[in-house]
């Protein structure tokens, strides 16, 4: 029986190299993507509840919806692919929020489901840094499908890796690649986000952590690299057969053999009848969907643009993305503005600030690319939720300014860079109901998004999360999209 702990405080590791890391595991066990689509083939549609727009990054030609309706998910059900993403932000909400909206999703997917006779299996995509509201959204999908008489939930799967930008998970404990080499994510930025904030990087002890103690570390199934390489699938199958009530299991892997491991052992599982959740960083996607990883879309890929010159909206402040942002200044051809977060904050400066802003971006963009971005300095609020409330504040700034910006001029593309700030510009700003994820512009990192009907149709959107690639990628990025 479980009860109220609080989980022992972790001893820093530090960093230490990628292969030190490594070093001594049991050889890879080679599953091809082929092997993955063919058993899942007829199998349950994988629907991906994604609480930010980034987890895309690692598919392509794959179904986007930002809207619920149950005709909007009639639509995805009906299209040739194996899995598909709903855009729930949740990320951006407080606790009472993402609750209230996954439950909307589930009714209406329910609806949806049997409506076409297609059934269905959730994975509930977070960040790769642990970062999100876990357990509230598993937690919260299990009781409504049970309520619904969509079936009870025997086991919550979490696998959070995210292989090409780093965050790899060896003996149950979650890493990231970082300049200085591989950190335990909880000795990370991330881990101190004033909203999402935690302490441990061993995902037993993160369980514990995030369950206030309710789910023991002890009771948490650990799926590991031995399990996955050396006893294969039909092993794994056995472990996540067995199951019950809700029981945790977290799954390491390094790289995406390690997810097609354990994507053909829940198709086994899921073919025998269990009811699984998943709680997944973006790779475990693409393995289950039967995906290969797949080079980043070329030139000609991308098309001509249908204007001389695009927009890039920067709302995440991370470290990262600033150094990001510097690196693609030194290569020129920009106008910038900024969004300062003090103006922002005061009700009688907002709307004429957002209203300079937009103006004189829409102006520059005539003659040259254009960055609109948010100060780089954080301001947080008195507690979590407070925090919260800012960083809302001020990607609906964000949007407000790139909603006129392209109201007045058409740009040959749109990034957002951000978790909220990609979400709110494609839902609130470009008004993008359905697309779908073509492709990376980078390998496995940066989605693009090839937007169905409406005001940004022929538009490619660019999905950007704060937290990956090198100091060069945004610069990277535009240096592609010019090349048309």
């Amino acid at each position: 029986m479980s009860h109220p702990t609080h989980p022992t405080a972790p001893v820093p590791l530090g960093h230490r190299t990628e292969a030190e890391l490594l070093a001594g595991l049991p050889p890879v066990r080679a599953v091809p993507a082929g092997d993955v689509a063919a058993a899942i083939s007829g199998g349950r549609r994988l629907v991906v509840l994604d609480d930010d727009p980034t987890g895309t990054q690692t598919v392509a030609d794959v179904p986007v919806l930002t809207d619920w309706a149950v005709d909007d998910l009639r639509w995805a059900l009906r299209q040739d692919s194996s899995a598909f993403f709903v855009l729930t932000n949740t990320r951006s909400l407080d606790a009472a929020g993402a609750a209230e909206r996954n439950r909307q999703v589930v009714r209406a997917l329910v609806q949806a489901s049997r409506a076409e006779g297609v059934d269905f299996v959730l994975a509930s995509r977070g960040d790769s840094t642990l970062r999100g509201h876990f357990p509230l959204e598993t937690d919260v999908l299990a009781d409504e499908l049970a309520a619904l008489g969509a079936g009870g939930t025997d086991g919550v799967v979490v696998v959070p890796a995210y292989i090409e930008a780093g965050r790899l998970t060896v003996d149950s404990l979650h890493w990231m690649r970082t300049a200085d080499g591989m950190l335990p994510v909880g000795e990370s930025e991330f881990a101190r986000d004033a909203t999402f904030g935690y302490a441990h990087s061993r995902l037993p002890e993160w369980v514990e952590e995030k369950t206030a103690g309710h789910t023991l570390a002890s009771d948490v199934v650990r799926i590991t690299l031995d399990d996955l390489r050396v006893h294969g699938p039909e092993h794994v199958a056995e472990q996540l057969g067995a199951l019950r009530d809700g029981q945790t299991a977290v799954v390491d892997a390094t790289c995406d053999d390690d997810l097609r491991v354990l994507a053909l052992a829940c198709a086994l599982t899921e073919s025998r009848g269990s009811r699984l959740l998943y709680r997944v960083g973006p790779s475990f996607v693409r393995a289950r969907a039967g995906q290969a990883a797949r080079a980043p879309l070329s030139t000609a890929e991308l098309g001509a643009p249908a204007a001389p010159h695009g927009l890039i909206a920067v709302g995440s402040h991370v470290g990262l993305t600033t150094r990001q942002l510097d690196r693609l200044r030194e290569a020129g051809g920009l106008a910038e503005f900024e969004l300062d977060v003090r103006q922002l904050m005061d009700d009688e400066r907002r709307a004429a600030h957002i209203a300079e802003v937009g103006e004189a971006a829409a102006g520059a963009l005539a003659t040259q690319d254009v960055v609109v971005r948010t100060t780089r300095t954080v301001v947080t609020g008195a507690d979590a939720d407070a925090s919260l409330a800012i960083s809302r504040g001020v990607s609906a700034a964000l949007v407000e300014a790139v909603r006129a910006i392209t109201a007045a001029r058409t740009p040959a593309f749109v990034i957002a860079k951000g978790g909220i700030t990609s979400s709110d510009t494609a839902t609130e700003a470009l008004e993008i109901r359905r697309a779908w994820a073509r492709g990376t512009l980078l390998p496995g990192i940066v989605s693009l998004w090839e937007p169905v009907a409406g005001p940004a149709a022929g538009i490619p959107y660019i999905v950007f999360a704060g937290n990956v690639g090198g100091d060069d990628a945004l610069a990277d990025a535009v240096r592609l999209l010019r090349s048309r």
